[in-house]
């Protein structure tokens, strides 16, 4: 069946996204081509509401169909329904889901002009996806229903909940393809189809929680070797196979560091709360040893490895980790674009001296992170090598060049104004990453309204990343990290060498959305 829009529109229901594919999946063979399904339909007007939105609208030349969808649990107690989401909170519904499916099909009904609503046979259902059972009453046909033993078997389904009401009314006849696209254009017109910002940018975000498989065979690699050294671009997943990897020795039994160099990550590794790893700084990882009571660690994973490739963070892993840096057990994350100077120190002595240990070597090539739309603009850009995009396409990069910090700022207004105002992004979507103190940015400067709705993040923001504001980092607090959206500021335009690194770095962050708000540098008299 064919889906519009093609992918479900924003919605914080997996019960609806299920069946957004059960829709799509149903009715696929030659002769059933001419159904359709809208998701998420707005009704300006309603039959008793000021407003109203049907979950899901089927059309075909069988008729149109409304369905309301419940996810949960569900409760009926003396005539008040409820619905239980997966966190154990409980919402009182005004009215039990069939009369609001009826009451969305009798405003839908009318909102049809008479040459459209005097053709098509009507009817609504209920899906409940995640319910077994609910008992048989006289409020409702069983037919309507849809519960999850059905929902195993949908498109069986819905073509007895089709028969059903054709029985009610068979005078009407099937409606013909020309019917059926008047039908579909007035119910959603191709105007209104297309999908906002924030959507591209969400399912961006849908295709970034996953293991690719070459990280899944480094895994499998790093299992059977004891010292690797893996290098890969920003966005190949390096944090991320970090905690897969701790993961996998915790469970074989042995005593697991993660370190790194900024407070920023480690908070961040903290958050994701493996049972039973030490997250430590290298400069502590002493100080760790004592406070949990161990002489050393059976194994050790560092990541952003290229913060502490010096001599001096070396000497300290090596005292605190079983046979050494020589013959333990550890595995650097690392990477090789230019980063010098933002955080931490690398020392090209101490690389030669890991690998004079004759590590297993294993680049990453496969980016994670960004869309393709990001990743060529690092790689135009900056020359650097940031792998090969496994997210697929997003958001165009966005970009405002002025010729001073006056122009600048407004911009920086206007930008927010647009993503959260226009394109539906939460503050808490959104990253604005300087090289500067938030009280020498151009961000400092924002209208008052802007200005209080922006929180400035420290080394314990990650824990608990607010989602309310907008937040603002400097770039070398923020790398290791990333944000769905980033707005870069406070810097001239990427291809000044002097700013390489930081362009590098903040650049990619962005998951989804990056916007570079810069002063153009061949206009400067620096140049």
């Amino acid at each position: 069946m064919r889906m519009i829009p093609g992918k479900p529109l924003r919605t914080g229901s997996r019960a609806e996204m299920r069946v957004f594919d059960q829709l799509r999946a149903a009715f696929s063979m030659p002769d059933q081509n001419g159904w359709f399904a809208l998701h998420s339909l707005n009704l300006p007007r309603h039959e008793y509401k000021r407003f109203g939105e049907i979950d899901f609208v089927i059309c075909g030349p069988g008729g149109l169909f409304v369905l309301e969808v419940k996810g949960g649990g569900v409760s009926c107690h003396d005539g008040i329904w409820q619905t239980t989401n997966r966190y154990g909170e409980t919402e009182r519904l005004r009215e039990s889901p069939f009369k609001q499916a009826e009451g969305a099909l009798h405003g839908l009904q009318k909102k049809l002009p008479p040459f459209l609503s005097n053709i098509f046979m009507v009817g609504y259902g209920v899906v409940m996806p995640d319910v077994e059972r609910i008992p048989d009453s006289a409020e409702w046909d069983r037919a309507v229903f849809a519960d999850g033993r059905d929902f195993r078997q949908f498109e069986k389904w819905l073509e007895i909940f089709i028969r059903y009401w054709h029985a009610k009314d068979s005078r009407k006849t099937a409606g013909t393809p020309s019917q059926l696209k008047e039908l579909r254009q007035y119910l959603r017109p191709d105007f209104e189809a297309i999908v906002p910002l924030h959507v591209s940018a969400h399912e961006v975000e849908t295709r970034i929680a996953r293991l690719t498989e070459d990280q899944l065979r480094l895994i499998d690699i790093v299992e059977v070797n004891h010292r690797v050294l893996c290098s890969g671009g920003a966005g190949t997943g390096k944090t991320m196979l970090a905690l897969e990897l701790a993961k996998r020795w915790i469970a074989s039994g042995m005593k697991t560091a993660l370190v790194c160099h900024s407070p920023w990550l480690k908070s961040f590794l903290e958050r994701k709360a493996v049972p039973g790893l030490t997250v430590s700084l290298a400069k502590s990882i002493h100080i760790t040893c004592r406070r949990i009571g161990i002489e050393k660690f059976d194994a050790m994973i560092v990541d952003e490895g290229q913060d502490i490739l010096n001599m001096d963070a070396l000497d300290h892993l090596n005292s605190c980790l079983y046979g050494g840096i020589s013959k333990g057990r550890w595995c650097f994350f690392h990477d090789t674009n230019n980063q010098s100077g933002l955080c931490g120190s690398f020392v090209p002595d101490a690389y030669d001296h890991l690998e004079s240990l004759r590590p297993v070597q294993v680049p990453l090539k496969t980016n994670c992170r960004n869309s393709l739309q990001i990743l060529k603009r690092i790689q135009d850009d900056l020359n650097a090598d940031v792998g090969n995009s496994g997210v697929g396409d997003g958001p165009a990069v966005r970009e405002v060049v002025v010729s001073d910090a006056d122009n600048a700022i407004q911009a920086l207004e206007k930008e927010l104004h647009y993503l959260m105002d226009g394109e539906g992004f939460d503050p808490g979507d959104i990253i604005i990453l300087s090289p500067f103190p938030f009280t020498r940015s151009w961000t400092s400067s924002l209208s008052k309204g802007l200005r209080d709705s922006i929180s400035v993040l420290d080394d314990a923001s990650p824990r608990n990343m607010p989602r309310n504001s907008i937040g603002f980092a400097q770039i070398a607090d923020f790398k290791g990290l990333e944000s769905e959206v980033v707005i870069l500021v406070d810097m001239l335009t990427p291809g000044h060498l002097d700013f390489r690194s930081l362009h590098y770095v903040g650049m990619s962050r962005a998951r989804a959305l990056l916007s570079l708000i810069c002063i153009c540098w061949d206009m400067t008299p620096e140049k």
